[in-house]
Protein backbone atom coordinates (compact mmCIF):
# COMPACT_ATOMS: atom_id res chain seq x y z
CA UNK A 1 0.00 0.00 0.00
CA UNK A 2 1.39 3.40 -0.93
CA UNK A 3 0.50 6.66 0.71
CA UNK A 4 -0.07 9.74 -1.37
CA UNK A 5 1.58 12.92 -0.13
CA UNK A 6 -0.96 15.73 0.07
CA UNK A 7 0.51 19.01 -1.11
CA UNK A 8 -1.22 22.28 -0.24
CA UNK A 9 0.39 25.56 -1.39
CA UNK A 10 1.77 27.55 1.55
CA UNK A 11 0.83 24.80 4.01
CA UNK A 12 1.99 25.39 7.60
CA UNK A 13 1.95 22.69 10.29
CA UNK A 14 1.02 23.92 13.76
CA UNK A 15 -1.72 24.74 16.23
CA UNK A 16 -4.31 27.30 15.19
CA UNK A 17 -7.06 29.03 17.16
CA UNK A 18 -10.29 29.80 15.35
CA UNK A 19 -10.81 33.56 15.05
CA UNK A 20 -14.52 34.15 15.80
CA UNK A 21 -14.38 37.73 14.49
CA UNK A 22 -13.44 36.52 11.00
CA UNK A 23 -15.35 33.22 10.98
CA UNK A 24 -18.96 32.22 10.37
CA UNK A 25 -20.84 29.26 11.86
CA UNK A 26 -24.19 29.07 10.10
CA UNK A 27 -27.05 26.83 9.09
CA UNK A 28 -30.03 26.67 6.73
CA UNK A 29 -33.33 24.86 7.35
CA UNK A 30 -36.51 24.60 5.28
CA UNK A 31 -39.45 26.63 6.63
CA UNK A 32 -43.15 26.01 5.94
CA UNK A 33 -42.09 23.71 3.09
CA UNK A 34 -41.73 26.71 0.75
CA UNK A 35 -38.63 28.66 1.81
CA UNK A 36 -35.44 28.48 3.84
CA UNK A 37 -34.44 30.22 7.05
CA UNK A 38 -30.80 31.00 7.75
CA UNK A 39 -29.19 31.40 11.12
CA UNK A 40 -25.80 31.60 12.78
CA UNK A 41 -24.05 31.35 16.11
CA UNK A 42 -22.10 34.37 17.30
CA UNK A 43 -20.08 32.75 20.11
CA UNK A 44 -17.80 29.79 19.45
CA UNK A 45 -14.22 28.64 19.87
CA UNK A 46 -12.05 25.94 18.48
CA UNK A 47 -8.62 24.68 17.64
CA UNK A 48 -7.15 23.21 14.49
CA UNK A 49 -3.93 21.20 14.58
CA UNK A 50 -2.35 20.84 11.16
CA UNK A 51 0.00 17.88 11.12
CA UNK A 52 3.24 17.41 9.20
CA UNK A 53 1.00 15.28 6.96
CA UNK A 54 -2.20 17.22 6.26
CA UNK A 55 -4.26 14.03 6.60
CA UNK A 56 -3.11 13.73 10.23
CA UNK A 57 -4.67 17.06 11.20
CA UNK A 58 -7.49 17.48 13.72
CA UNK A 59 -10.23 19.91 14.75
CA UNK A 60 -12.15 20.54 17.96
CA UNK A 61 -14.84 23.18 18.38
CA UNK A 62 -17.41 24.31 20.93
CA UNK A 63 -20.44 26.44 20.01
CA UNK A 64 -22.47 28.41 22.54
CA UNK A 65 -26.08 27.53 21.68
CA UNK A 66 -27.41 30.57 23.54
CA UNK A 67 -25.73 32.74 20.87
CA UNK A 68 -28.11 31.65 18.10
CA UNK A 69 -29.23 34.45 15.81
CA UNK A 70 -31.85 33.95 13.09
CA UNK A 71 -32.73 37.63 12.86
CA UNK A 72 -35.86 37.27 15.04
CA UNK A 73 -35.66 37.47 18.86
CA UNK A 74 -38.92 35.59 19.46
CA UNK A 75 -37.84 32.71 17.21
CA UNK A 76 -34.35 32.64 18.79
CA UNK A 77 -35.87 32.39 22.29
CA UNK A 78 -38.06 29.51 21.10
CA UNK A 79 -35.03 27.69 19.63
CA UNK A 80 -33.24 28.06 22.99
CA UNK A 81 -36.19 26.41 24.76
CA UNK A 82 -36.79 22.72 25.51
CA UNK A 83 -38.64 22.42 22.18
CA UNK A 84 -35.28 22.69 20.41
CA UNK A 85 -31.84 23.12 22.04
CA UNK A 86 -32.88 23.15 25.71
CA UNK A 87 -29.95 25.44 26.50
CA UNK A 88 -30.53 25.35 30.27
CA UNK A 89 -29.46 21.68 30.26
CA UNK A 90 -27.30 21.66 27.11
CA UNK A 91 -25.69 25.10 26.65
CA UNK A 92 -23.11 24.01 24.07
CA UNK A 93 -22.68 21.90 20.97
CA UNK A 94 -19.28 20.31 20.28
CA UNK A 95 -17.47 18.83 17.31
CA UNK A 96 -14.39 16.62 17.45
CA UNK A 97 -12.76 15.30 14.28
CA UNK A 98 -11.64 11.70 13.99
CA UNK A 99 -10.06 11.68 10.53
CA UNK A 100 -9.35 13.71 7.41
CA UNK A 101 -9.50 11.75 4.17
CA UNK A 102 -9.36 12.31 0.44
CA UNK A 103 -12.51 11.93 -1.61
CA UNK A 104 -11.33 12.30 -5.19
CA UNK A 105 -9.90 15.81 -5.41
CA UNK A 106 -11.76 16.89 -2.26
CA UNK A 107 -11.21 16.43 1.46
CA UNK A 108 -13.71 15.05 3.97
CA UNK A 109 -13.48 15.81 7.67
CA UNK A 110 -14.98 12.94 9.65
CA UNK A 111 -15.98 13.66 13.22
CA UNK A 112 -18.59 13.51 15.94
CA UNK A 113 -21.13 16.20 16.74
CA UNK A 114 -22.66 16.33 20.22
CA UNK A 115 -25.95 18.19 20.59
CA UNK A 116 -28.47 17.87 23.44
CA UNK A 117 -26.34 15.10 24.94
CA UNK A 118 -26.51 13.00 21.75
CA UNK A 119 -23.34 12.22 19.79
CA UNK A 120 -23.50 11.22 16.13
CA UNK A 121 -20.95 10.98 13.30
CA UNK A 122 -21.10 13.99 10.99
CA UNK A 123 -18.82 14.17 7.94
CA UNK A 124 -18.05 17.61 6.53
CA UNK A 125 -16.82 18.41 3.05
CA UNK A 126 -13.65 20.41 3.61
CA UNK A 127 -12.12 23.04 1.37
CA UNK A 128 -8.68 24.47 2.18
CA UNK A 129 -8.85 28.13 1.19
CA UNK A 130 -5.22 28.93 1.87
CA UNK A 131 -2.43 29.91 4.23
CA UNK A 132 -0.85 33.34 4.48
CA UNK A 133 0.88 35.89 6.72
CA UNK A 134 -0.96 37.37 9.71
CA UNK A 135 -0.73 41.18 9.70
CA UNK A 136 -2.43 41.24 13.15
CA UNK A 137 0.15 39.02 14.92
CA UNK A 138 2.55 40.55 17.47
CA UNK A 139 5.32 39.29 15.21
CA UNK A 140 3.96 39.26 11.62
CA UNK A 141 7.06 37.39 10.46
CA UNK A 142 6.18 34.48 12.77
CA UNK A 143 2.38 34.66 12.54
CA UNK A 144 0.17 33.06 9.93
CA UNK A 145 -3.52 32.75 9.06
CA UNK A 146 -5.36 29.84 7.50
CA UNK A 147 -8.81 29.66 5.95
CA UNK A 148 -11.19 26.74 5.54
CA UNK A 149 -14.75 26.14 4.32
CA UNK A 150 -16.69 23.15 5.61
CA UNK A 151 -20.21 22.11 4.67
CA UNK A 152 -22.44 19.24 5.64
CA UNK A 153 -25.92 18.17 6.58
CA UNK A 154 -27.54 16.66 9.64
CA UNK A 155 -31.00 15.35 10.43
CA UNK A 156 -32.07 17.25 13.54
CA UNK A 157 -34.27 14.32 14.62
CA UNK A 158 -31.07 12.27 15.14
CA UNK A 159 -30.19 14.67 17.97
CA UNK A 160 -33.60 14.77 19.64
CA UNK A 161 -34.53 18.14 18.13
CA UNK A 162 -37.92 16.87 17.04
CA UNK A 163 -40.31 19.77 17.62
CA UNK A 164 -42.52 20.51 14.65
CA UNK A 165 -45.83 22.19 14.07
CA UNK A 166 -48.36 21.13 11.47
CA UNK A 167 -49.46 23.72 8.94
CA UNK A 168 -52.98 24.07 7.49
CA UNK A 169 -53.46 21.98 4.36
CA UNK A 170 -50.77 19.48 5.35
CA UNK A 171 -47.07 19.57 5.87
CA UNK A 172 -44.93 20.78 8.74
CA UNK A 173 -43.34 24.05 9.82
CA UNK A 174 -39.73 22.87 9.68
CA UNK A 175 -37.71 20.47 7.61
CA UNK A 176 -35.73 17.70 9.27
CA UNK A 177 -32.50 18.31 7.34
CA UNK A 178 -30.22 21.14 8.42
CA UNK A 179 -27.41 22.36 6.18
CA UNK A 180 -24.22 23.36 7.98
CA UNK A 181 -22.04 26.14 6.54
CA UNK A 182 -18.71 26.99 8.15
CA UNK A 183 -16.30 29.69 7.02
CA UNK A 184 -13.30 29.48 9.32
CA UNK A 185 -10.27 31.71 9.68
CA UNK A 186 -7.66 30.63 12.21
CA UNK A 187 -4.50 32.18 13.65
CA UNK A 188 -1.30 30.23 14.13
CA UNK A 189 -0.27 30.03 17.77
CA UNK A 190 3.37 30.89 18.31
CA UNK A 191 5.46 30.38 21.42
CA UNK A 192 6.08 33.89 22.76
CA UNK A 193 7.87 32.76 25.93
CA UNK A 194 11.55 33.69 26.04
Amino acid sequence: MTTELVEIPGYVAGTWNIDPVHSHVGFVIRHLMVSKVRGLFTTFEGQIVTGADALESSVTATIDLTSINTGNDQRDDHIRSADFFEVEKHPTMTYRSSEIRRDGDDFVLDGELTLRGVTRPVPLKLEVNGFGPDPFAPDPLAGARAGFTATGEINRMDFGVSYNGPIPGGGVALGEKVQIILEIEAALQTDTAS
